[in-house]
Formats: C-alpha cells, sequence, structure tokens
C-alpha cells in the first residue's frame, strides 16, 4: 500500500487561529467521525492537528512565525495508506475542513526512501 499525506489548510487571524471556541467544539464531532472512518477501514497511520507558532529556517534566515499563504495555514495533517489515491480524494471530498469556506485538503503521495 501506499502512503498519502493530507495537509488540512485554513484561514488564519493575526497570531492565532480563526475559528470560534464553539464552532470548535461541534466541529470536533465531525473530525472524529470522519477519521474513525479511516481508522475502522484499518488505513490510518497518524493524524494530528498542529499549534499555530511556527519557525521557517532558510539558508541564513529564520523567521518565527508559521508560512501563511494569502492568510491561509496549515492546521493539522492525517496519513493513511491505500492502493488508490481516488479513494483518498473520496474521502477529502468529505472531510470536515471544507465547511470553513476557505478551508481545504492537499494530498501528497509519501515517497518511498530507502538507504
Amino acid at each position: 500500500m501506499k502512503e498519502y499525506l493530507l495537509l488540512f489548510w485554513n484561514e488564519s487571524g493575526d497570531d492565532q487561529y480563526q475559528i470560534d471556541p464553539e464552532k470548535m467544539n461541534d466541529g470536533m464531532k465531525a473530525w472524529q467521525a470522519w477519521i474513525g472512518n479511516i481508522a475502522l477501514q484499518g488505513k490510518l497511520v497518524s493524524t494530528k492537528p498542529v499549534h499555530w507558532d511556527g519557525i521557517q529556517i532558510g539558508h541564513e534566515t529564520r523567521k518565527d512565525s508559521p508560512v501563511i499563504a494569502d492568510k491561509i495555514m496549515v492546521t493539522g495533517y492525517l496519513i493513511c495508506k491505500t492502493d488508490q489515491v481516488d479513494e483518498v480524494v473520496e474521502w477529502a471530498k468529505t472531510c470536515p475542513i471544507l465547511r470553513s469556506p476557505t478551508g481545504f485538503t492537499e494530498i501528497r503521495e509519501i515517497a518511498p526512501f530507502e538507504m
């Protein structure tokens, strides 16, 4: 089976995520059900939200902030395994991140690396 990384992108605020605590609580049930579906199929490898804070390290630079592109940033990830990328696409179409007008999921195949 191949592994895929799903990156969850959503709107950022000033030094915080843009989400109301009540909406976050309601959303947790949807996230638990969505992730649970993948887990019940034995295809979940790992998933976590990520903190807002981040550090960018360049060749000779350091920036104490996460990467934010057009006010959108990565808010979490999920790694899953399957033989068909189309299955991952179908999961992404029902991802709770899509409830936000700016939310989307980026799907990337994890390349095997052997030494």
